[in-house]
């Protein structure tokens, strides 16, 4: 084992420095992570699609009677459905 004398003293700032690189290392993983589970049910949507052709087509009319349906129940009969995605 080392002698802990021979271990060098980190300073103050060294330590916070490293504090500071760990709380962005973490914040990096968290994002790749969120990242990876995006694609993962983007290849989903791709498999499914592509194994079912008409889910896309079911999905589309899903989508416009769900926006239908909030414009009559919002009161926004004049103005054109928002599509957000």
């Amino acid at each position: 084992m080392a002698d802990s004398s021979l271990l060098p003293e980190l300073s103050q700032d060294s330590v916070d420095d490293v504090l500071e690189l760990n709380k962005d290392l973490e914040r990096i993983i968290e994002a790749v992570e969120n990242i990876s589970v995006q694609l993962t049910w983007m290849g989903y949507d791709m498999v499914a699609l592509r194994t079912s052709p008409e889910l896309g087509t079911s999905m589309l009319e899903l989508k416009e009677a769900y926006h239908t349906c909030r414009s009559i129940i919002c009161g926004d009969r004049d103005q054109e459905p928002e599509m957000d995605i």
